[in-house]
């Protein structure tokens, strides 16, 4: 499916909120945008309301679309709600994983590795654990998670830019190990702990 240009406002937008380029409580003009993309509004207003969707935007009375701001309690409940999905997820997925998705993994896992900065790192690690969860065979479950990790990378960004560095990420590598060996408890132990560090 080819990304059509509501995609591609989109994923620029959601990027620069991420990583904070666009700060809370900017306002998203859709005069500026749709010029900048050299577009009409309606492909504006459609990635507006994805942005909207995804918790990254929200529309105010007489103010008009605004970047949102990052909330501590509702970061707790991202990470507890990625505790509870992603485990689910991990468990169907191990059972499913095909030779080509454990080679795709590990891919991802040493592309994520190799990251030169933090926002290349920051969408390999996202990358990653899509590969890893992905075999779960299970897509409302995989586009809540997927919606839970653009929230995480804000956070990500607000907290750890400036201690970040690159490195070979242990419980990535702990987790693949787990994976191969169809070690669901182990993999699942691993994951959780690994969210819970990360927040």
């Amino acid at each position: 499916m080819s990304a059509t240009i509501a995609d591609t406002i989109y994923d620029n937008l959601s990027q620069q909120i991420i990583t904070g380029a666009l700060t809370a409580g900017e306002k998203l003009r859709q005069d500026h945008i749709a010029r900048a993309f050299d577009t009409s509004h309606v492909p504006v207003r459609e990635a507006l309301l994805r942005l909207q969707a995804h918790g990254l935007a929200k529309s105010e009375p007489r103010r008009g679309m605004r970047v949102t701001a990052l909330d501590p309690v509702e970061m707790r409940e991202v990470i507890e709600m990625r505790v509870a999905l992603e485990p689910l997820a991990l468990q169907y997925a191990v059972q499913n994983l095909t030779p080509n998705a454990l080679v795709r993994a590990e891919e991802a896992r040493l592309a994520c590795d190799a990251a030169e900065t933090m926002p290349e790192w920051e969408a390999r690690n996202r990358a990653f654990h899509r590969a890893i969860l992905t075999p779960c065979g299970l897509p409302r479950l995989l586009r809540t998670i997927d919606d839970l990790h653009i929230a995480s990378a804000r956070y990500l960004f607000a907290h750890w830019r400036p201690k970040w560095e690159q490195r070979v990420d242990s419980d990535h590598a702990a987790l693949m190990q787990a994976i191969q060996k169809k070690d669901t408890a182990g993999a699942v132990s691993i994951l959780v702990r690994h969210i819970r560090r990360a927040s």
